[in-house]
């Protein structure tokens, strides 16, 4: 249809060969499609590809309207935000309608009496599949209006009996007819409200306002909730529950390495003119093992959830200390080090809930996950055999200083002045001789031998110094 002229009227529609579907089927014919061509239903989502996405397949597949549940930044909305992209891209409607009209079957009093009155000459009109998607995010203060519809005073005024059904003023749900429909957070709209929903999952069709009026909706609903709200605002009444009919769980990331793959993706890319940026893989990794930890801690509220936004957040704050420090010392490159790390807390305790009963723990809780997080990578990727000779040095009267006022160049030098250095180091910065690069390894390496308790660290305002433990 898109490659040729569309037709407009009703009797060309006819011609063309075009046939009248449901929206499920629709969308089960190109989810089909998709399956078969090996694509993905819904792209930039990681990490569900064996446990969320065949589920989703299933369910569109069988036609069921579908309900998200999973704690917040999970990826429900971009799920069902994705789902439209499963519709034709082009559908004919009765040209002026409110709601989508299929010429075929049409529903409204409007289109009914256009198609009646004009036949084969009804004027079609073409929607776009962007404009087949609805959504609501659900509020104590959403009402039926606002969903189904409500009687508008203005059509009375211009002279229609109130028993017309041509008074409406159709809700958000009749005008996706024919296309999706979501409602974020369905928990939070007040039970009566929910009542409403009812007939559209069940009997497909709205009334307004005690009309005699019936309106055989055409669409697929989505909603998300928290499989258990927190926030005690309200929940999904049975009945409504028990008409949907598919219920997916999503989950968090299950490994390191999907977080730092969602990180990576959904960071805000960083960009200051003549400045590089260099993101070494232990770096990426602690940041996403702080949110995996946090996930585990028992100082962690799990009811409320860890968001991936945690580990997403907390890279772009990583980042943005160290273009900060590079910026000051008027280095050429921008590399996080252990020392950046310091700036996480800003970025984390306002998306984690603390189970605390003592006022001021929120800090060291943060500080702890950011010390198990350095430790469980830095073991990972440095062997306990390259470390013997580091800590001998230090045994013999080395003392190294790190932190924001010392520039990556000072850091560097520490290669040369303690060989033992050089093969970790290496390791780490794989074979990058930039001494921005080099600095961040000589940091995580000085760090790990604290954390293992074999060297002492002194650390007052963002400075840190490393020493023997004898």
């Amino acid at each position: 249809m898109s490659e040729s002229p569309r037709p407009t009227t009703l009797g060309e529609l006819r011609s063309s060969g075009w046939r009248s579907s449901s929206v499920k089927d629709e969308i089960r014919r190109n989810a089909v499609a998709r399956i078969s061509a090996g694509r993905s239903l819904v792209d930039g989502v990681q990490g569900y590809e064996d446990t969320v996405l065949p589920q989703l397949e299933n369910a569109l597949v069988a036609g069921h309207d579908i309900i998200f549940l999973g704690e917040r930044g999970q990826a429900k909305t971009r799920m069902i935000r994705s789902l439209f992209e499963l519709l034709d891209e082009w559908l004919p409607v009765v040209a002026g309608t409110e709601i989508n009209d299929d010429p075929e079957h049409p529903v409204s009093r409007y289109a009914r009496d256009l198609v009646a009155e004009r036949g084969e000459g009804t004027p079609i009109d073409w929607v776009h599949r962007d404009m087949r998607f609805g959504e609501k995010l659900a509020t104590p203060d959403t009402s039926i209006a606002d969903l189904i519809g409500e009687v508008d005073p203005i059509k009375v005024a211009e002279g229609r009996y109130l028993s017309d059904e041509l008074t409406i003023h159709y809700g958000l749900v009749p005008r996706t007819n024919r296309g999706i429909f979501a409602i974020n957070e369905l928990p939070d709209l007040a039970e009566r409200i929910q009542v409403g929903l009812l007939n559209v999952l069940e009997e497909r069709d709205v009334q307004v306002r005690g009309y005699k009026l019936r309106l055989p909706l055409d669409l697929l609903l989505v909603a998300s909730a928290n499989p258990e709200d927190y926030t005690n605002r309200g929940r999904i009444i049975t009945p409504l529950k028990d008409r949907f009919g598919s219920q997916i769980r999503t989950h968090y990331p299950l490994d390191v390495e999907t977080e730092v793959a969602i990180a990576a993706q959904e960071a805000r890319p960083l960009d200051v003119e003549g400045l590089p940026v260099h993101l070494p893989a232990y770096m990426s990794e602690i940041v996403a093992t702080l949110t995996q930890l946090a996930r585990e801690s028992a100082h962690v509220n799990q009811r409320s959830g860890v968001s991936v936004r945690v580990t997403v957040a907390n890279q772009e704050i990583l980042l943005a200390n160290a273009t900060r420090r590079a910026l000051r010392h008027g280095e050429r490159a921008v590399c996080p080090r252990v020392s950046d790390l310091e700036a996480l807390p800003a970025s984390t305790m306002g998306k984690i809930e603390i189970e605390t009963l003592d006022d001021g723990r929120d800090g060291q809780v943060a500080e702890h996950l950011v010390r198990a997080a350095v430790l469980t990578v830095f073991k990972e990727h440095v062997s306990p055999l390259q470390l013997r000779d580091i800590v001998t040095a230090f045994d013999e009267g080395a003392v190294v200083h790190t932190g924001d006022d010392v520039a990556s160049s000072d850091l560097a030098r520490l290669v040369e002045d303690v060989p033992a250095m050089r093969e970790p180091v290496a390791g780490l910065a794989g074979g990058d001789e930039n001494p921005a690069v080099v600095a961040s390894a000589v940091e995580l390496v000085l760090e790990g031998l604290h954390l293992s308790k074999r060297l002492n660290k002194d650390a007052v305002d963002g400075r840190a110094t490393y020493r023997s433990r004898s």
